[in-house]
């Protein structure tokens, strides 16, 4: 429990601020990702939030970290070893780990064993280490070496610009691994000393240095440090043993003395008393040596083993005397390796390396052996003799340091350096088979919630679960891997046939959007795939691919996640003019560029105008004037669009102040951004600018909303749409019947108007589906009492359809085309609606079935021309018994009111129609040219001249209704 005082130091010096080293793996670095990665870095975010102070993180090299804390800049070194001198400025907590350093060289080089061989030698550690106090203390003469970091000083080593290295023992090794450079350098002698890492505050913080004194004695208690240590170092350093590497000349030259002395022995045993000595020490070597030692004759048959040989085998000296070494083979190695050792051995008199032989027990296990001959007087061979070293601790930590290196520590799933490597493998792989290899970019939906809520431990839990699932869906060449956080990738190697990659990924979506039971509690979270595939063609670096994929990701969730998007090369490029196109318009903005266009909406009947709609255009200097559809979706979800929107909103207003004072009141509608109405002071920004018009009245400013952006929030936009209504604005729902309609979402927007889309008005004379769907939206109007406007009319036989359908009120280029403010009042003088429209009255429910039959009947002969012309593969059902028009015709037939002269006209074109399109289908697939021109021609003829009977029929009967 902190005190009073200690809780007062932290309200007052808020935010504490830890400065961290920039190259200091595992204790703290940099990752790939510019992210504050190590143990030191997560213990001191640990203890801030267990503490309940904010604490902010910095990073730079040692020697500037300390001159930071010592200056006041930051208030806390995250990883600082204690020495006596740093004492004198610097206070310490307790020790959190400990951390042997030890003496590095490299690999070939065998005159370097322990310290006393640093003598005359240049050394490198890092500057301002502690190792560089230690060396200064030692009885020696060398050169040192000072580089900015242990990586450094290991390249000088490996480089051959310093003979030897001083450097903590965690440090150095995960740089080796992480970087592939485990085999160039290898550790030697007993450690040095074991550095006390701790961290540090300036000299007389005693109150901060007590804080985290605390933090640092939870940690331990609870477990957390253990934790720590597991994830970032795994199990401890094995023991040090004897480096017989570096010394088997020294062991041959023993080994060979103990033969010359047995040998001594049985031919001249009267030199036994002066040789005594001698043979009890060298027996006593033997005996005593760590190393297992074995002795052949010039046959390969064993002659001796020391004591050593029995610990490390499980063999007794009585089992292997007289047998061949080949009984401890393990069958790792094929015949061919011990060819080659045997071919190496004669000729060079010596060989060394790794093998894998087999205890008595059956279990497998590496060793370091070197071999060498044994030459008699005469140079002939009479021995071999065997020195070997079990190194199963140290592979053991090669492999847990190879999997830091290589391996996630959560999930066991490969990290970014192993997946880089293995991707660059299989597009290697791509090029020479001229196959393909797909990657999945996944980030998970909903994760961030799960860890905020629940905590870290059972997010790790979700990313577990989540790992596995990834890796049973998967065949065994398929590599999964995490790069961090809640972000995995896939890669598939080989892939022929790219299609199914995408089979697999709907699987994959299914599979991550599985509930997980963690404690009997249900969690579900979802994902967002970004997809990509490489051709052996494309000059392109794995990075790049995987950026792509990231990119093609971030497409998949802004459609909305749980799904996936592949990497659109076209899309990309265009992306990478995006930026230069917002920064145009921005420009375009200022210099004034953009102006706005009005187009008026009337009631098609009656010839009122009910307001005009206000379009912006941008006054290109070099394009001319364009479009709102070549400009904003540069801007769409950019901040941009809000400024945009603002000024169109004053604009426009400015511009109805000028009509009211030209005496014309000429309500005017505003497309809102979606982006913008999601603003939290949108209601307050529109009042205030509403407030500056004060002629404006209730219903005079209306806002259109899209409807797919409206449904995205409906309690925002529902709220928000009632507050702006408060103070007399009016909504309307545009492109209505383009979104996911429902009738509760119809029920709770407080919009006026809806706005049936163009593209049902543009498509309804050829398209039945259109059609209906005009009547159904109509019918949702009318129920729930709200105002229908129909944009897109662009003909006069749109508005003619659409009147008789029931709509009265439109906007199109039959009307009037988007014009300048100046040319609004000379409109408003010659507007007229056509003479047509008028007369046209609301079709009665038959005249409406034949007004369908007609489109029916369209719609029809089109697909059937189509396909006689080749414009499509598909030949179309061309039944006209079971067409809206056979079917409207078979019911006046059979009606009390018979078939009058033009209903029997139309009855015998579309029986002719129908006889020519069954012709003109069946001689399609083997007809000539010129015969299916000359049926196509017939059938558009004829169809041609029933429409026009039809329309006709449907004009009279419009007129009949209107005189009645």
């Amino acid at each position: 429990m902190l005190t009073e005082e200690e809780r007062l130091f932290l309200e007052q010096n808020e935010p504490i601020v830890f400065v961290s080293q920039t190259r200091y793996p595992p204790f703290e670095f940099i990752d790939a990702n510019q992210q504050r990665r190590g143990m030191m870095v997560e213990l001191a975010q640990w203890i801030a939030t267990e503490a309940g102070f904010h604490a902010e993180f910095t990073d730079t090299v040692f020697q500037q970290a300390q001159q930071r804390v010592l200056s006041g800049d930051a208030h806390v070194l995250t990883s600082f070893f204690y020495s006596e001198a740093r004492d004198q400025q610097f206070d310490f907590t307790q020790t959190v780990f400990e951390v042997p350093a030890s003496i590095f060289v490299a690999t070939q080089r065998p005159d370097i064993a322990m310290v006393s061989d640093l003598d005359g030698k240049r050394v490198a550690t890092q500057r301002s280490d502690y190792a560089k106090e230690f060396l200064a203390t030692l009885d020696l003469d060398f050169e040192l070496v000072e580089t900015d970091d242990f990586a450094s000083a290991a390249q000088a080593v490996i480089e051959g610009s310093a003979d030897a290295m001083v450097g903590d023992e965690q440090i150095v090794l995960y740089y080796l691994y992480s970087n592939g450079l485990h085999e160039l350098m290898k550790r030697v002698g007993e450690p040095l000393y074991v550095g006390l890492n701790a961290m540090a505050v300036a000299e007389g913080n005693h109150l901060l240095q007590s804080i985290l004194d605390k933090g640092v004695d939870h940690a331990r208690a609870s477990g957390t440090l253990d934790r720590l240590h597991e994830k970032w170092v795994g199990a401890e350093l094995p023991g040090r043993s004897f480096a017989w590497q570096a010394y088997w000349p020294y062991a041959a030259g023993l080994a060979l003395l103990v033969a010359m002395v047995v040998a001594w022995n049985v031919r001249l045993r009267q030199l036994v008393s002066r040789k005594t000595a001698e043979l009890e020490l060298a027996a006593s070597v033997f005996r005593h040596a760590r190393e297992g030692i074995v002795i052949t004759d010039a046959k390969g048959d064993i002659i001796e083993v020391n004591e050593a040989f029995t610990r490390i085998t499980g063999y007794q000296r009585d089992e292997v005397m007289g047998k061949n070494p080949r009984l401890l083979q393990s069958g790792h190695q094929e015949v061919g390796f011990y060819r080659a050792l045997w071919k190496e051995l004669l000729e060079k008199g010596a060989w060394e390396g790794e093998l894998w032989n087999r205890r008595k027990n059956g279990e497998d296990y590496p060793e370091l052996l070197t071999i060498s001959k044994v030459c008699d007087k005469q140079g002939q061979t009479s021995h071999f003799v065997a020195v070997f070293t079990d190194i199963s601790r140290q592979k053991e930590h090669e492999r847990q340091l190879e999997s830091m290196a290589f391996f996630d520590g959560l999930t066991g799933l490969p990290n970014r350096i192993l997946l880089a490597d293995r991707l660059r493998q299989a597009m290697l792989a791509a090029r020479r088979s001229g196959c393909k290899v797909s990657l999945a970019y996944i980030d998970l939906d909903g994760f961030k919630e799960i860890n905020d809520r629940l905590g870290h431990d059972v997010g790790d839990r979700v990313l577990v679960t989540i790992a596995e699932r990834l890796t049973s869906a998967l065949r065994e060449a398929d590599t999964v891997a995490r790069l961090g956080g809640d972000e995995f990738i896939i890669v598939f190697p080989e892939q022929r046939d790219v299609v199914t990659v995408s089979g697999l990924i709907v699987r994959l979506l299914r599979h991550i959007a599985e509930p997980i039971d963690i404690e009997e509690t249900l969690l579900q979270v979802s994902g967002s795939i970004g997809v990509v595939h490489f051709s052996p063609e494309d000059e392109i670096e794995p990075e790049q691919l995987i950026r792509q994929a990231d990119q093609a990701m971030y497409q998949a969730k802004q459609a909305g996640k749980n799904r996936f998007h592949i990497f659109d090369a076209e899309h990309d490029r265009a992306v990478r003019g995006h930026h230069e196109s917002v920064e145009r318009m921005r420009q375009a903005l200022a210099d004034d560029e953009f102006v706005l266009y009005y187009q008026p909406k009337v009631n098609m009947a009656t010839g009122e105008v009910l307001g005009v709609e206000a379009l912006i255009r941008w006054q290109h200097p070099e394009r001319g004037l364009l479009a709102p559809a070549s400009f904003l979706p540069a801007i769409q979800q950019h901040p941009l669009a809000i400024v945009l929107g603002e000024w169109v909103l004053a604009e426009a207003l400015s511009q109805f102040d000028a009509w009211v004072d030209a005496g014309i009141r000429l309500p005017v509608s505003i497309n809102i951004d979606a982006i913008q109405i999601q603003q939290g002071d949108f209601v307050e920004r529109l009042r205030a600018e509403v407030e500056c018009h004060p002629s404006l009245g209730p219903g005079d400013l209306e806002l259109e909303v899209l409807e797919t952006n409206a449904l995205e929030d409906i309690p925002h936009v529902a709220s928000v749409m009632s507050s702006c209504r408060a103070f007399g604005v009016a909504f309307a729902l545009d492109d209505f019947g383009t979104g996911y309609s429902s009738l509760s979402y119809l029920r709770h927007f407080p919009a006026s108007v809806l706005k049936i889309d163009r593209s049902f008005v543009r498509d309804m004379l050829d398209d039945p589906a259109d059609l209906t769907m005009l009547e159904a939206v109509l019918g949702l109007a009318v129920a729930f009492r709200r105002g229908i406007i129909a944009e897109g009319v662009e003909t006069l036989l749109h508005g003619r359809m659409l009147l008789a359908m029931g709509y009265e009120l439109g906007q199109g280029y039959a009307i009037a085309r988007p014009m300048p403010a100046d040319a609004i009042p000379d409109w408003l003088q010659t507007w007229r609606p056509d003479e047509s429209w008028r007369q046209r009255q609301c079709a009665l429910p038959e005249e409406r079935q034949a007004i369908y039959a007609m489109v029916d009947h369209r719609a029809c002969a089109a697909g059937v021309l189509n396909y006689l012309r080749g414009a499509q593969s598909e030949p179309p059902e061309a039944n006209c018994n079971q067409c809206r028009l056979g079917v409207w015709l078979s019911c006046r037939e059979r009606g009390q009111a018979g078939f009058t002269p033009k209903m029997k006209r139309i009855a015998s074109l579309h029986a002719s129609y129908g006889q020519l399109a069954q012709e003109a289908l069946l001689l399609k697939p083997g007809g000539s040219s010129e015969d299916l021109n000359q049926h196509a021609r017939q059938v558009a003829q004829v169809s041609e001249e029933l429409q026009d009977v039809l329309q006709f029929w449907i004009n009279e009967s419009n007129l009949a209704q209107g005189k009645l």
